[in-house]
């Protein structure tokens, strides 16, 4: 499979801009688990220095998206089906901390509807996105959905973790949707109720939302790789 072509970036922040075309590229599948390429494909691919694309190839190794290949460049991680049950174990305890973290201390949850009314329109559109199959959307407005919610909650470090978290499991379950056929009906689509439940300052009630939503995902992809 060749490196796809990318689209035009500007100097100004190119590192970021190139980790995160690579990120978008792996998410909607065109660059597979296993697939192998240089500094210098990418480099040429997206019309910019080898700098700042090794940059980028770093990063994004840190992050636990890539490998070194020695001496042939990088390649896209390869997770298994007993990752994305760590994942999903590592989920539940981010977000029970998170969760515990507003019932014993109201003041840091947000206060009013209208601190969520963004995270709600993200939510609105990964709903929809969900309930209609269409994969490519639902995982860019829930990443944005579940990083805007859980900076409300006014810890850096731990919204840096959960989003790096859902971008791993993500990609871990990718390549097993996108191989499942229509998945309308199949994804969970229950984010405008989690802001209700944090609107209406009922942690239970977030939180059981919370499980069901892991238990759907971790069965789906169990059911999809016939585990």
């Amino acid at each position: 499979m060749p490196v796809p072509d990318g689209p035009a970036v500007t100097r100004s922040t190119l590192r970021q801009q190139i980790a995160d075309a690579l990120r978008d590229e792996i998410l909607a599948g065109r660059l597979s688990p296993g697939q192998e390429f240089t500094v210098k494909e990418i480099a040429e691919g997206y019309g910019v220095s080898a700098t700042p694309v090794r940059e980028a190839l770093v990063d994004l190794s840190a992050q636990g998206l890539l490998d070194s290949a020695q001496h042939r460049g990088f390649r896209v991680h390869e997770y298994s089906l007993p990752d994305y049950r760590a994942m999903i174990e590592a989920r539940s305890l981010v977000a029970d901390g998170i969760f515990r973290g507003l019932s014993a201390d109201p003041s840091r949850a947000p206060q009013t509807a209208d601190d969520l009314s963004g995270v709600r329109r993200r939510g609105e559109e990964a709903a929809r996105a969900a309930r209609g199959g269409d994969l490519n959307v639902l995982i860019g407005y829930d990443l944005r959905f579940w990083r805007e919610l859980s900076a409300l909650f006014g810890n850096p470090y731990l919204s840096d973790f959960f989003h790096r978290l859902r971008v791993q499991s993500w990609m871990c379950a990718v390549p097993h949707l996108r191989a499942a056929g229509d998945l309308r009906g199949r994804l969970w689509a229950g984010h405008c109720e989690l802001v209700d439940a944090l609107v209406n300052r009922d942690p239970d009630a977030a939180q059981a939302l919370i499980d069901s939503y892991n238990d759907d995902s971790l069965s789906l992809i169990e059911a999809l790789t016939g585990a």
